[in-house]
């Protein structure tokens, strides 16, 4: 292909940061008109070619083409002025503004030195109207939920009439229904001749949606062809360099009936989140998963669990011992939360690796002369050794590794503490299928330790490929348990909707996602 038949054509680029050579003599076109999908593992390179094309980044080598000529973009808003816009995976958001205000930033309509206040609005509304990504236009964008405040990241994207717009991650925080209207809406934008570049995890939504796919593999192009010749198993072989067979590892022995009771919950309730009269009991060495929708009070009562959410009503009990409702004291009692957003609640990407994996455990390695340091390293590299975090030295930032070794400094960060309770909130969002193994791997490593873990999770696949268990909340409410040959994708799916509400369409990793809320 030349470059008069490409909007944007990449040739021969490559960028390297520090000792890693993060793109190695890539070329790759994008046609207008058409949808690209990038698949690779993380750390394959795929966030920075993005960076490349929208102007994050400045290739070491190589050029970037558009329209047939040169392009040297110095900044994203320099590649914004050409069309070429991002939404990343990481949202980046402004939390006190609302979400018209987030959605206008930079083309706000004036008069004079005045915002057109109600012009904006309508302009966004019909913008929601024409896309079916439902938000609240008034609310304040920190206030609103993760799944919603990524729709305002797209609609901005959306917004700013854009000739090329690369969508990472796009459906990880959607519904079901939400990602099947994007999908649709990402196919209206190939008509109108817009290219899109979509970056996903997700394989089977890839090729459902995509014309073009590329698969990317330590920094370079594996290859790129058309997505009706490829498969889910194509892709995967692809991107790893080897067939990996099944996803999930099999699970750990189911404990006894006798086995003790780690967690105790009797009629937990708070209104402020959500949620009203959960009970439920996990066992040392069960893996128990809690499905629903989006907004049905999963991740609430994980966090109540946890002392991070205030209750109304009901109790807590580790082994026996009643919890407070202070995270200091479910720490104390050997609990450990891998919360749903690494970014926002659970690393501190400019400390260095070690720092994040024994924060919580500091009080260990304290002497009567200081930190010991040496002692604290040590201890830090056996527990990243042991969930196969991969990293320079563990005194590299956090901020330098890949989305799925930073997901795993979280569960060495759990393994440090030897918990009792292990409390996952959707642990392999945004992962690539050989980091999902390890994670597996690392909960069943804890199960069969004697840890009892509590997964909160809205892939379907996941809850019944790694649990024992399942439990469904509905508005706020858990209304049905499954277990063995019960738990099944439509069961779930049906408990999830409740009676007289259809499951609708699907991704290609089955979802349970918002549909309704509490």
């Amino acid at each position: 292909m030349n470059h008069a038949e490409a909007l944007v054509s990449v040739r021969n680029v490559s960028k390297r940061f520090g000792a890693t050579q993060a793109l190695e003599d890539v070329s790759v076109d994008f046609e207008a008109g058409r949808v690209h999908g990038l698949v690779g593992e993380n750390g394959a390179g795929k966030s920075t070619l993005c960076g490349v094309v929208l102007g994050a980044h400045a290739p070491d080598a190589g050029a970037v083409w558009m329209d047939g000529s040169t392009l040297r973009l110095d900044s994203p808003a320099a590649g914004a002025d050409r069309g070429l816009v991002g939404v990343a995976q990481e949202l980046s958001l402004l939390p006190a503004m609302s979400v018209v205000d987030n959605i206008v930033l930079g083309t706000e309509e004036h008069w004079g030195p005045f915002v057109k206040d109600r012009a904006n609005r309508r302009r966004v509304a019909a913008l929601v109207a024409e896309h079916g990504l439902e938000v609240s236009l008034d609310a304040r964008v920190g206030s609103q939920s993760v799944a919603d405040q990524q729709k305002v990241e797209i609609l901005r994207a959306l917004g700013r009439r854009s000739r090329l717009v690369v969508l990472d991650e796009p459906t990880a925080r959607l519904a079901s229904h939400e990602a099947v209207e994007l999908r649709g809406t990402v196919r209206r934008l190939a008509e109108r001749g817009v290219a899109v570049v979509y970056v996903s995890h997700f394989l089977d939504e890839v090729l459902s949606v995509a014309d073009t796919v590329t698969v990317m593999r330590d920094g370079r192009i594996v290859r790129t062809g058309p997505a009706r010749l490829e498969s889910h198993a194509s892709l995967v072989e692809g991107m790893t360099g080897r067939q990996i067979g099944e996803v999930f590892p099999p699970k750990p022995p189911a404990p006894a009936d006798d086995a003790p009771v780690v967690l105790r919950v009797e009629g937990l309730g708070s209104a402020g989140a959500g949620f009203s009269d959960v009970s439920l009991q996990i066992r040392a060495g069960e893996i128990l998963g809690l499905a629903g929708l989006v907004g049905a009070g999963r991740s609430e009562v994980a966090h109540a669990v946890y002392g991070a959410h205030a209750t109304a009503a009901g109790s807590v009990e580790v082994c026996g011992h009643r919890l407070s409702g202070r995270v200091e004291d479910a720490l104390a009692k050997g609990v450990a939360l891998i919360p749903e957003s690494r970014r926002d609640q659970g690393l501190m990407a400019r400390r260095p690796v070690r720092d994040n994996t024994t924060l919580p455990h500091l009080g260990r390695f304290a002497g009567r002369l200081g930190m010991r340091t040496g002692e604290e390293q040590e201890a830090a590299s056996r527990a990243c050794d042991e969930v196969g975090v991969r990293a320079q030295s563990v005194l590299a930032p956090v901020a330098a590794l890949s989305g799925g070794n930073q997901q795993k400094v979280l569960f060495a960060r759990a393994v440090l503490g030897e918990p009792r309770l292990l409390i996952a909130d959707e642990p392999t969002r945004g992962v690539d299928v050989g980091s999902k193994r390890a994670i597996y791997e690392a909960l069943n490593r804890m199960a069969r330790s004697g840890c009892a873990v509590l997964l909160v999770s809205s892939e379907l696949e996941e809850v019944i490929g790694t649990c024992h268990r399942a439990l469904v909340m509905r508005r706020g409410r858990l209304v049905a348990e499954h277990a063995g040959s019960e738990m099944t994708e439509e069961r779930l799916l049906a408990d999830a909707f409740g009676p007289g509400n259809g499951a609708g369409g699907g991704r290609g990793d089955p979802a349970l996602a918002e549909g309704e809320s509490p």
